[in-house]
C-alpha cells in the first residue's frame, strides 16, 4: 500500500468516526500547523489556542474532506482561517486538547524571519498573500500544496507569493539601504 492509499485509508477511517485514525493524521501536521499559526499570530498561547480550534474542527468537519485529498493542505487551510478568525474577534473561548507539544524555540522564528523589519512587513501583507508566502517559505510546502490548503489552484497559489513578494521588496530594500548607511 502506498503513502496516499494508507492516508486515504485513515481519511475514511476519521470521517466514519475513528479519533485514532484522526489522531494518526493529524500528528505529522502537529508542528508545521503550530509553526504556521505562530508565524501568523506571532504569539506562543494565542499560536497553541489556534491550533486546538483548529484540530477540533478538522475533527467535526472530517466528512467535508473531498476523497482524494491529502489532509496536511486540506488541515493547514483550517488552521489559516482560524487564525485569520483570531485576529478578526479576540472574544474567543479556550479549547484543550490533550497532548500536543508546542513548537520548540528554535522552530518559532530563529531562522526565517529575522529582522523585526521583515516580521512587521509580513505582518502588513493582507491576509491572503501572508498566508501563502508563510505556507510556501516557512514551510516549505509546495504550491501545489499551498494551492489545496488555501482552496486555490496551483497558479494561484504562485501569483499571491508573487505580489507579496512584489510587496515586501521595498520593506527589504530600505531595510538594506540602513544595514549598509
Amino acid at each position: 500500500m502506498t503513502a496516499d492509499e494508507a492516508e486515504q485509508a485513515l481519511i475514511a477511517r476519521a470521517r466514519a468516526g475513528d479519533r485514532g485514525a484522526y489522531e494518526r493524521l493529524l500528528e505529522p501536521a502537529v508542528r508545521p500547523a503550530t509553526r504556521l499559526a505562530f508565524a501568523m499570530l506571532r504569539d506562543r498561547s494565542e499560536a497553541e489556542d489556534a491550533f486546538q480550534e483548529a484540530a477540533l474542527r478538522a475533527w467535526r468537519r472530517m466528512k467535508n474532506i473531498r476523497v482524494g485529498r491529502r489532509f496536511q493542505p486540506w488541515f493547514m487551510g483550517i488552521v489559516a482561517n482560524q487564525c485569520r478568525e483570531l485576529r478578526r474577534d479576540r472574544w474567543w473561548q479556550m479549547i484543550r486538547v490533550p497532548e500536543v507539544p508546542a513548537p520548540s524555540a528554535a522552530d518559532e522564528t530563529a531562522s526565517w524571519l529575522e529582522g523585526e523589519e521583515l516580521r512587521r512587513a509580513v505582518a502588513s501583507l493582507p491576509h491572503a498573500q501572508r498566508v501563502a508566502l508563510l505556507l510556501h517559505f516557512h514551510l516549505d510546502m509546495s504550491l501545489n500544496d499551498v494551492g489545496a490548503a488555501l482552496g486555490i489552484s496551483e497558479a494561484g497559489a504562485k501569483t499571491r507569493i508573487h505580489r507579496a513578494l512584489k510587496r515586501l521588496r521595498p520593506a527589504l530594500q530600505a531595510g538594506e539601504v540602513r544595514a549598509n548607511g
